[in-house]
């Protein structure tokens, strides 16, 4: 893991398209700012690994499914 120091208006570009600016810091919070192409998804990490694990149910529901039309 890389860490930095950012002060307010301060800003990381990632993979030459993505910048990420520090707009506020408020006691032990701070909030960001994210300039992103349309195509690159962007999500909370806890908001992130709910789809990974709706994503893996669908996927096991829907294999368990075809698996069982195939055996019938």
């Amino acid at each position: 893991m890389l860490a930095l120091s950012r002060k307010k208006n301060e800003a990381i570009i990632v993979n030459n398209n993505i910048e990420i600016t520090i707009l506020e810091v408020k006691g032990d919070q701070v909030k960001i700012g994210v300039t992103a192409p349309k195509e690159v998804p962007i999500y909370r990490k806890e908001v992130y690994a709910q789809i990974q694990e709706a994503n893996q149910e669908a996927a096991t529901a829907e294999g368990m499914a075809a698996l069982k039309d195939l055996l019938v």
